[in-house]
């Protein structure tokens, strides 16, 4: 199934609050945050056998790919916003 279809009611909603492209990045970070903590859920049943209280290297390695995709988009949408921002705001003239 396609994102657009499973999460129409979210994209619909933040698309409308944020425009397109940042309501986008907003439910693609949701989307990350679930898939955080299906990875967190399942690190609780393969912990590694080295030591039991740390999650396995592989599920160590998604979890810091995860965190990292999560940063990139918040600096995009930080960038969106701040973009935005000085496109609204007047124009100051130096004299």
């Amino acid at each position: 199934m396609s994102v657009f279809y499973d999460r129409q009611a979210e994209l619909e909603k933040y698309e409308f609050m944020m425009g397109e492209a940042r309501g986008r990045l907003a439910v693609t970070l949701d989307v990350l945050t679930d898939a955080l903590i299906l990875v967190g859920q399942h690190r609780v049943y393969c912990a590694s056998t080295r030591n039991p209280a740390v999650p396995a290297l592989d599920l160590q390695a998604v979890l810091m790919n995860l965190n990292g995709a999560k940063e990139l988009i918040s600096s995009v949408m930080e960038r969106l916003r701040l973009e935005r921002e000085a496109a609204e705001s007047p124009a100051v003239e130096a004299e």
